[in-house]
């Protein structure tokens, strides 16, 4: 590492200002805090004494992400060789981890790359264009991305959608920070509208089931909306071992996330909580309606299936679009729950309802935090007036 540091402090006075790359200056910086903390200092203002900056955060988020890409990536492969044709007359026969998760892999990892590759190559141009740093942000949505997407949807669809969520959903308003929803659901909600088939149905969430006669695969929450009876048990998709986008399938893995974020400080606790609350209690309202199969599911168990697990953990907590007070992180999260469950059941055609309830709540986010800022300022002009009477 000491002769990476050396030669990028040799070429660094070529970016300076003044320098013959200085308009490429934002993609030296960009390598340079990415492999090394960086070592300026603030000169005006607050003065924070910490290690972690924007860039060592994203990291944090990243690797909470591992565990639901890895195993995504061997569901993949599962999802695809459990639908093949038995190759031995042994009944218990079982196709080699390593080939189902290699499988799996090279469907997946084309995916990421190209995530990070469009959007990436678009920070870069924007940062150039307009002479400051890159952005940090897209380290985590270059990531959420492909894991939110149906593994069999083309890739040059995957890099426009990318292209849409990075431009119209994050740049327009500024960049990282300045965005009013979430990149990587905008992403989704463009890849679901403009390219319908691709995300929906029983031929998209299994890798070739619409070029393999007898593979396909319809997840739980599509079963159920069609009033079919499901064939998976709580284990099954408590573990994952279901069809649906590439990351959201497996509980288990989004726990062992959600732990590393909390533990961290990274994501909100009260946002995550709240959310599953508010899911909870919408569900116990429609188990108590019951009119078709969305209704009559266990509501412990609409928190196991669907995106709803990796939405609240990973989606509902982007410290830019939630709210940022704490009673509005309990309001802001209980509604996500609430209006998920409350979609998901109503919406026929759509009964993935995690996505648009984020969306939804991402719009109102600040006029929560306002209110609860406002009824916080009120109550102390009461306060305030009351004193001032009684001395």
């Amino acid at each position: 590492m000491n002769f990476l540091r050396k030669q990028l402090d040799k070429i660094k006075p070529n970016f300076d200002k003044g320098g013959k790359f200085e308009k490429y200056a934002p993609v030296y910086f960009a390598f340079d805090t990415f492999l090394f903390v960086p070592n300026h200092t603030t000169k005006k203002g607050a003065h924070v004494r910490d290690g972690n900056d924007l860039k060592r955060l994203m990291y944090v988020v990243v690797l909470a992400l591992l565990p639901a890409l890895f195993f995504g990536m061997w569901n993949v492969g599962y999802q695809h060789y459990s639908q093949l044709p038995n190759p031995t007359n042994d009944p218990n026969f079982v196709f080699p981890f390593m080939d189902v998760f290699m499988f799996g892999a090279l469907k997946v990892i084309p995916m990421v790359i190209v995530s990070y590759v469009v959007g990436l190559g678009i920070e870069f141009l924007f940062a150039i264009s307009r002479g400051h740093e890159v952005n940090e942000g897209y380290l985590v949505t270059g990531m959420l991305i492909p894991l939110i997407m149906p593994v069999d949807l083309p890739l040059w669809m995957l890099a426009i959608s990318v292209v849409f969520a990075v431009v119209i959903g994050k740049e327009v308003f500024g960049g990282t920070g300045m965005n009013i929803m979430n990149p990587a659901l905008i992403a989704r909600a463009f890849a679901f509208f403009s390219y319908a088939p691709y995300m929906s149905g029983d031929k998209v969430w299994v890798a070739d089931a619409s070029t393999i006669d007898g593979v396909s695969g319809e997840t739980i929450l599509g079963t159920l909306a069609s009033n079919n009876p499901i064939n998976y048990s709580v284990f099954d998709t408590f573990m994952g071992y279901v069809p649906g986008s590439i990351g959201e399938t497996s509980v288990l893995m989004i726990l062992i996330g959600a732990a590393l974020l909390i533990y961290t400080g990274v994501a909100s606790w009260r946002i995550m909580l709240a959310g599953v609350v508010g899911a909870s209690v919408m569900g116990l309202l429609f188990n108590a309606w019951g009119v078709n199969a969305l209704m009559q599911f266990p509501w412990w168990e609409h928190l196991l299936v669907g995106g709803f697990a990796f939405g609240i953990v990973f989606m509902a907590t982007d410290p830019v679009t939630a709210a940022q007070t704490n009673t509005g992180k309990w309001i802001y999260g209980f509604l996500i729950g609430i209006f998920a469950i409350m979609i998901r059941v109503f919406n026929g055609a759509y009964p993935e309802g995690i996505m648009m309830a984020i969306l939804l709540m991402n719009v109102f986010s600040p006029t929560i935090d306002h209110y609860v800022v406002q009824g916080n300022i009120n109550r102390r002009k009461k306060r305030l007036a009351k004193n001032l009477k009684t001395a």
